[in-house]
């Protein structure tokens, strides 16, 4: 067994099980990834992959079980890489992060200009998705960090850390009937169609919890997946906007009013994480305590020798986050 033929069918299987596709990203050739798996499954005695004719169709049970140990040792084997670079070169490396357009444009990009200017010889690099997207992006390493709000159900093999509680406003244009409004409850947002982030997104399941709650089936008219978006659609009078707080810039938007509505909607909290048993470098744990000071080396790694996520979650359960 060697420790190329791993990586080989990690990364068919998650490229598809598109060996082309697979040998391309890795620079090497298609027959030469098919005769390393056969060989594997030779020594083994079993079947990693099922194939029609010379194609792969699915993974097998037992090559499932397979594919998690290989992950572990790739991830063991990065490790070490890691902790290697962090001796001869704790400056000089690599930064990646998967997140949402909201966090990208706008809760990060202080952080980074600050990480960008310590660590000038750190290439950092940013994947924005959905949450689905951003959880497998992680888990399988393609990415160092997650950032997100929604779903974190998802992220069950990541150690996702609590950074900062987030609020939402109504947006609408100057001359709509709310801006006048000196309160404005949620049958009265109910009342008027709503563009929203699409489902999944940036905090959309506390919104439609509260109006379930409430007995009320607001009319969504259009959903994005960019604040941006939905602040051009809320112009053009489709309806009034609902986004993060932090979404609202009153130069850019001074055309928009923000209605607070806090008092409307449970806040949500923002979380960064990273594979479990992963080696933070010194820079990672920098860029960490950048986007969320309170987390600082000693919190995350009290954090990271905690034995489940129920012991996580009564960890970060009393600290106090900086609300947005």
């Amino acid at each position: 067994m060697k420790l190329q033929q791993l990586r080989y069918i990690w990364e068919v299987a998650h490229h598809d099980l598109n060996v082309s596709a697979t040998a391309a990203s890795l620079y090497t050739s298609q027959p030469g990834i098919s005769k390393q798996i056969r060989l594997l499954e030779d020594e083994l005695g079993v079947e990693i992959f099922s194939r029609s004719g010379k194609h792969l169709t699915k993974v097998t049970p037992t090559g499932e079980e397979i594919l998690k140990i290989a992950g572990d040792i790739l991830r063991q084997v990065e490790g070490i890489k890691q902790l290697s670079q962090e001796h001869n070169d704790p400056s000089r490396g690599s930064l990646s992060i998967a997140t949402t357009h909201t966090q990208a444009r706008y809760a990060l990009p202080q952080v980074i200009e600050g990480f960008i200017d310590k660590y000038p010889e750190v290439s950092l690099h940013m994947h924005q998705g959905t949450p689905i997207q951003i959880s497998e992006k992680a888990a399988d390493g393609t990415v160092d960090f997650a950032i997100a709000t929604e779903a974190l159900e998802l992220f069950s093999d990541l150690l996702m850390m609590p950074c900062y509680r987030w609020n939402r406003c109504i947006l609408v244009p100057k001359e709509h009937a709310l801006a006048q409004r000196s309160s404005v409850s949620l049958a009265d947002v109910a009342a008027h169609p709503i563009v929203t982030y699409v489902f999944g997104f940036t905090g959309r399941s506390k919104l439609d919890d509260a109006f379930a709650v409430e007995g009320l089936n607001p009319k969504v008219v259009f959903t994005a997946t960019d604040a941006d978006v939905i602040k051009t659609y809320v112009r053009l009078g489709l309806g009034i906007g609902i986004v993060a707080h932090m979404a609202y810039d009153p130069t850019v938007d001074q055309d928009l009013v923000a209605i607070e509505a806090s008092h409307l909607f449970a806040p949500s909290i923002t979380s960064i994480g990273f594979r479990k048993g992963s080696y933070l470098r010194g820079y990672m744990y920098d860029f960490i305590r950048a986007f969320a000071p309170h987390l600082e080396r000693n919190v995350v790694e009290e954090a990271m020798a905690l034995p489940n996520k129920e012991a996580q979650e009564a960890f970060f359960a009393d600290i106090e986050l900086p609300v947005y």
